[in-house]
């Protein structure tokens, strides 16, 4: 079956796509891997539907496209986990697969997912790809939305462009739940989460278009006052996520969802996540390194 690509949104928005022709549960062969990069190159976000697959075949997968970025669950003081150290569980279940109580600490935190975010951006090196598996999902909300942040950026104004060119925003987990009011932080977890930097504008590597480098794990800008700068990403964060710029994915069982979070933010939708399931497994690859040198990691 051959490999093709189509666009899920109109042509002016085209960055997002449906591929077909891979079957992510077995091993890709280099013709594959270069397919799914140039498709990711061109759009953004793709859209792989109809992948049943296991945590194994997930992570064979990943593996093709850079080192796994690990740890995605041990922000938090370590507790008992349904998954491996490679896979950011964003379900809404614990390890004994029952449904989160409301006031559960891992849900708390949780929360912070429905804020615009690119992944990862509170470590030294950010993400390159999100891989998120929907083993279990729900059509009534639970939505992804997506904002291509290189059309963002191409939109701003001459001047814009040329005050954000050289700035670099601190980033940490500890900002983006704070906005949500969890500040519940141990001081061993405020240590292992102190604000990294990272440039406010980033090229990507292959195609050389510039983006922006927001998200909600910013909470301040080399400086700057801190109120003036919070207000400066709130407009800018107003202006990336405008219908113009923004896909919304409705998912559908066994989608396989892959976005280059060097070109996107995202979010999730709220839904009922006290009384509906929904099981949505997350591998990560990291970037190409630091956007800021000199960092020490934490």
């Amino acid at each position: 079956m051959s490999i093709e690509t189509r666009s899920l949104q109109p042509l002016q928005l085209s960055f997002a796509g449906e591929m077909t022709g891979i079957d992510a549960t077995r091993p890709l062969t280099p013709a594959d891997v270069a397919a799914v990069e140039a498709g990711m190159d061109k759009y953004a976000v793709l859209v792989l539907p109809g992948q049943n697959m296991t945590d194994e075949q997930q992570l064979a997968f990943t593996r093709n496209f850079g080192p796994l970025q690990e740890g995605a669950n041990t922000t938090l003081t370590a507790t008992t986990m349904r998954l491996g150290g490679a896979f950011a569980d964003v379900s809404n279940l614990d390890k004994d697969n029952k449904r989160l109580e409301r006031n559960d600490r891992r849900r708390m935190a949780a929360l912070g997912n429905r804020l615009w975010h690119s992944d990862a951006t509170f470590r030294i090196v950010p993400a390159r790809y999100s891989l998120l598996s929907g083993r279990i999902v729900t059509r009534d909300g639970g939505n992804t939305e997506f904002a291509d942040m290189r059309a963002a950026y191409d939109a701003l104004d001459n001047a814009t462009k040329a005050e954000i060119e050289d700035l670099v925003c601190e980033h940490s987990l500890i900002y983006s739940r704070g906005q949500l009011g969890f500040t519940d932080f141990t001081d061993d977890e405020r240590h292992r989460m102190r604000p990294v930097l990272h440039r406010l504008v980033r090229k990507h590597p292959v195609t050389g278009r510039k983006s922006l480098l927001l998200s909600a794990h910013i909470g301040a800008i080399v400086g700057w006052p801190r109120p003036e700068a919070m207000a400066f990403i709130r407009d800018l964060m107003e202006h990336a996520t405008q219908p113009e710029f923004v896909y919304v994915h409705r998912w559908t069982k066994n989608d396989f969802v892959i976005w280059d979070n060097r070109t996107t933010m995202h979010r999730v939708r709220r839904f009922d996540d006290l009384n509906i399931v929904r099981d949505m497994r997350r591998t990560t690859t990291m970037s190409e390194g630091p956007t800021v040198e000199g960092q020490q990691a934490a």
